[in-house]
């Protein structure tokens, strides 16, 4: 792991455990273990490491599923939702400090808009992706199936972050409405 990779993780690290306000250079420096000053060199500006910590955390989000997705292989419906709440169950335990520092940004972005445009233009990237999954899947409007599931899945993540329920199911929730959009046992 670089330098850079391991001052991003440290600053999504601080974000999860802490919001924003946690995030300067010194604490990132801190948290990773590196001398003062390590953070600054890499990322100039807390604008400039909060963009970097923007895309670390899609490409550490995307490395998330594209292992479930190897295992699984969504390739129906079906699939597709159970690849969807496995990773809502990651989201919310293993990887719990990386969702909340996903939440935290984008609440940030709504009040920065250099850091608005950076997660929109990150966001494109991630949405094209997973309109691939919903055609790889079955959708015949892979567009707005995959604008439709990925809204709801991320409230119900965020949902769980908030009001943690020790019988979180989130293929309960996520099945019928993969089934209901993409077609399965109920769908159309």
């Amino acid at each position: 792991m670089g330098r850079r990779t391991e001052v991003l993780d440290a600053a999504i690290t601080l974000l999860g455990a802490g919001g924003v306000r946690a995030v300067t250079h010194r604490a990132v420096d801190a948290e990773a273990g590196l001398p003062a000053g390590a953070t600054s060199n890499l990322f100039r500006t807390r604008d400039a490491l909060l963009r970097g910590v923007v895309d670390r955390f899609a490409e550490r989000e995307r490395a998330v599923w594209d292992e479930i997705a190897a295992d699984r292989a969504p390739a129906t419906p079906a699939d597709l939702a159970a690849a969807l709440a496995t990773v809502a169950r990651e989201a919310v335990g293993p990887h719990r400090t990386l969702t909340l520092a996903r939440y935290v940004i984008l609440v940030e972005a709504a009040h920065h808009p250099a850091l608005r445009a950076h997660l929109l233009a990150t966001g494109r990237r991630v949405d094209a992706w997973f309109t691939m999954w919903m055609r790889v899947s079955g959708s015949r409007d892979p567009g707005r199936d995959a604008a439709i599931i990925a809204n709801a899945y991320t409230g119900l993540v965020l949902h769980e972050l908030a009001n943690p329920d020790p019988a979180f199911d989130p293929g309960g929730r996520l099945t019928p409405l993969v089934e209901a959009l993409l077609g399965g046992p109920d769908g159309p």
